[in-house]
């Protein structure tokens, strides 16, 4: 089993929005960037939502993310794990991210979506029951992730898109 550790938040000054995945897969890892895995649908859908797709360079999709107020992490700061699946990792080798400083130093975020159902449920699990945010909207998302393949990119642009520009989507909240 390998120990695997999260990268820093892409986050701006004026960040209102987080988004949260679960851990960075093998491929994002390997590159040192968040949703690397070429057919991850997240940079796609970025690129619908807030013009940051994958045609343009790293550095640059995370500039115009920071420009839209938009920030993104990961609820696990390490984990132990094989592989790339959130079905690989250890329960008893979580260790979360500091939520507490993330939010005393971006007061600004009242949404949080969650790039799946691992990060959802991490977050709600060991994350949330010590640091309750009555002022922060929580919203499910589905996986961008190609192993979560029981929606095509179309269904997830569309999820995606109408929760990051109108809100969380009806009947999807935590």
């Amino acid at each position: 089993m390998t120990v695997v550790h999260s990268f820093d938040p892409i986050i701006g000054p004026g960040a209102t929005i987080l988004i949260l995945g679960s851990m960075p897969g093998v491929a994002s890892l390997a590159a040192q960037q968040y949703y690397a895995h070429p057919r991850n649908a997240f940079w796609p859908i970025m690129g619908t939502v807030f013009d940051a797709g994958p045609e343009l360079h790293y550095d640059a999709r995370t500039e115009r993310l920071r420009s839209h107020g938009v920030a993104v992490w990961d609820v696990l700061k390490l984990c132990t794990r094989e592989g790339s699946l959130d079905s690989a990792i250890i329960e008893s080798s979580i260790e979360t991210n500091d939520f507490n400083e993330l939010f005393a130093e971006h007061p600004g975020i009242v949404r949080v979506f969650f790039n799946g159902a691992k990060a959802a449920e991490s977050y709600r699990r060991y994350v949330a029951t010590k640091l309750p945010l009555p002022h922060v909207e929580l919203t499910r998302l589905p996986s961008t992730s190609p192993a979560h393949a029981s929606l095509n990119l179309d269904a997830k642009t569309r999820a995606w898109s109408d929760a990051l520009r109108l809100g969380p989507a009806s009947g999807s909240g935590e």
